[in-house]
């Protein structure tokens, strides 16, 4: 059996074939995902699993060098996008590199989520709640 935090299968397949600067999203509820790119549904109902949860997991795995964020989460959703500062800060000092944080329109956004490899759907139910995750290298 498995021995990572990431028990879903179509997760951990995903993560392990990540190579440097590929890009995974994990998302609120509500982001459209474009119908190429692979959808892995982890919605059950409002609010569950909530994103930082997806988000908490999906790094606990992931090597991340950059973050891209839809800036309109600094004024639709603060105390969120405070967390997800705060995550992302957390994860640097353990990883022990710097990740850079680059922020885009909604919709510039919602563009590059095509060029993901996959689109992880929580069922967060609060504005901006999106992430794409870059993908670095451990060595």
């Amino acid at each position: 059996m498995k021995k990572g935090p990431v028990l879903n299968s179509e997760i951990s397949a995903v993560i392990s074939r990540l190579g440097h600067t590929d890009t995974l999203v994990v998302c609120d509820a509500g982001l459209p995902v474009p119908q190429n790119t692979q959808r892995i549904d982890m919605a059950l109902t409002q609010g569950v699993p909530g994103f930082m949860q997806v988000l908490e997991v999906v790094t606990a795995e992931m090597q991340v060098e950059a973050a891209i964020i839809a800036s309109e989460i600094e004024e639709q959703n603060p105390q969120l996008h405070e967390t997800l500062l705060k995550h992302i800060e957390q994860l640097q000092q353990h990883q022990g590199n710097t990740i850079n944080v680059r922020y885009v329109t909604h919709e510039q956004f919602k563009k590059q989520t095509a060029d993901s490899q996959a689109v992880i759907r929580s069922g967060e139910c609060s504005p901006y709640a999106n992430i794409i995750l870059c993908a670095g290298v451990t060595f």
